[in-house]
């Protein structure tokens, strides 16, 4: 009620009431905000004291057993922590390197594959995690449910991806047909029978923490299926839609930590101590560099720049075509400072050259923040790693959080300023019409190429 009365006062200049300091006001001090600042403070601590309740709720999780070789761990005895670290790292990253370049030269078939294990691979990860922190409460068919919704979801997207890709194949077979055409209504029954299955595994004592549970296994399915399909369509546009962008996620990895472990001395974020500016902006230019060299060279190749496509008359995956133009050299004016610099007007470059600079700003600028997530769901749970899997990394996840959001932004960047039309969608979706609508569209479409002077126009006798 005080605080409401009138408070008299000395005129001031043009007769205005000037009010007297407040009690507990310094001289030109604001006692409004003094009053929000404690409320803000207020809300920090108790949710500060939340936050300390729910994680006293979290057992502790035994740290992971290492997995390092016996042999590395003797040559490398009498280093320090530090660089024995540094040592077992970069060993395991050179190894990866090279089983890494064996897949692609054996094939899109085999990146496939590769991308669809390490999508299972960062799904068991992830789920085990939930396993362990509630392995007390013994939740009833938790991992089955979680296991046979990652099935329903592969099932839908794979699925989608044979109708889209696999047209011909599709055709000469009527069991395909069959599972093509009512495609999406069977994911949608086989996630209902998931569903309902997990409505009658529900028991009274636990149902928060098994819709906890539920949440955790979508969320996770969200994470992993649904950026590892992105992958693998990335991939059906042309194998350097899926190098360009790794490749230069795992450049801007590599040398992020390099610069950051011998020149890092200012902390990037909390959420990842070891993590520093030195190491983020040396990262970002090296990684830039790095996929403008890269898509120079890729861009040479048939191999590399053509779509994927499956043949059926050889049952296999080819990658010919006539590279577009995306891919042939074009001359280019320069700035007028890169002009003073290589004393040339113009330069001949691969039109991809210029869209692998997008692709390396993301990597190296947002890439990083797929890592910082996991880095605070990680500690959320107070867990150092994913797993154990790679010794000196950690777990699959561990390598390749930050390739999900790269798998998105290449999907999404081909889809708006790359790709057109699906050719094989609609070709699949004319092959289902019936033979009276087919001859319509073919006699629309024929006369629309004779309107445009594409085809000539057939004589009447």
């Amino acid at each position: 009620m005080l605080e409401l009365r009138h408070r008299g006062g000395c005129p001031g200049p043009g007769g205005a009431v000037a009010s007297p300091p407040r009690e507990g006001e310094a001289a030109g001090g604001d006692h409004e905000t003094e009053s929000t600042s404690d409320k803000e403070t207020d809300i920090d601590d108790r949710y500060g004291d939340l936050d300390s309740r729910l994680d006293s709720d979290i057992p502790e999780i035994p740290p992971s057993a290492d997995r390092t070789p016996e042999i590395l761990k003797r040559a490398l005895s009498g280093l320090s922590s530090r660089w024995k670290n540094w040592w077992i790292r970069g060993i395991l990253t050179l190894t990866m390197i090279s089983l890494f370049f064996l897949i692609i030269y054996m094939g899109s078939f085999m990146l496939m594959l590769l991308v669809l294990s390490i999508q299972v691979k960062c799904f068991h990860e992830i789920i085990t995690i939930g396993y362990r922190v509630y392995r007390s409460y013994d939740l009833p068919w938790f991992r089955t449910l979680s296991w046979y919704f990652l099935l329903c979801v592969n099932y839908f997207f794979y699925g989608e991806t044979v109708a889209d890709y696999f047209a011909t194949f599709v055709q000469r077979e009527e069991q395909l047909q069959f599972l093509i055409r009512y495609h999406r209504f069977i994911s949608f029954a086989l996630y209902l029978a998931g569903f309902c299955m997990f409505v009658l595994s529900l028991v009274k004592k636990h149902y928060r923490l098994q819709f906890y549970m539920f949440a955790w296994t979508h969320v996770t399915l969200l994470i992993t299926v649904t950026q590892s399909h992105l992958v693998i369509q990335n991939l059906f546009e042309g194998m350097i839609w899926f190098l360009v962008p790794i490749s230069s996620v795992i450049c801007n990895d590599i040398t992020a930590y390099l610069f950051g472990f011998f020149f890092g001395r200012t902390p990037l974020i909390k959420l990842s101590p070891k993590k520093t500016w030195e190491g983020f902006i040396g990262g970002f230019f090296s990684t830039v560099v790095f996929g403008f060299i890269a898509a120079y060279v890729l861009s040479k190749y048939q191999y590399f720049v053509c779509p994927v496509e499956y043949r059926s008359d050889i049952n296999s995956f080819v990658t010919e075509c006539e590279p577009s133009e995306l891919f042939q050299l074009q001359s280019y004016s320069l700035p007028s400072f890169l002009q003073a610099v290589l004393r040339q007007s113009t330069s001949c470059l691969y039109p991809f050259q210029i869209h692998s600079i997008a692709l390396s700003t993301f990597a190296s600028l947002i890439g990083p923040f797929g890592g910082f997530f996991a880095s605070g769901f990680k500690r959320a749970f107070k867990i150092k790693d994913f797993a154990n899997t790679i010794p000196g990394h950690g777990g699959i996840m561990d390598r390749f959080d930050c390739q999900y959001l790269m798998a998105t932004f290449v999907h999404v960047y081909i889809t708006s300023f790359i790709r057109g039309p699906n050719p094989s969608k609609v070709l699949q979706q004319l092959l289902v019409l019936q033979p009276e609508q087919q001859l319509n569209i073919y006699k629309t479409l024929k006369t629309h190429l004779i309107e445009k002077g594409i085809l000539q126009p057939t004589l009447k006798v």
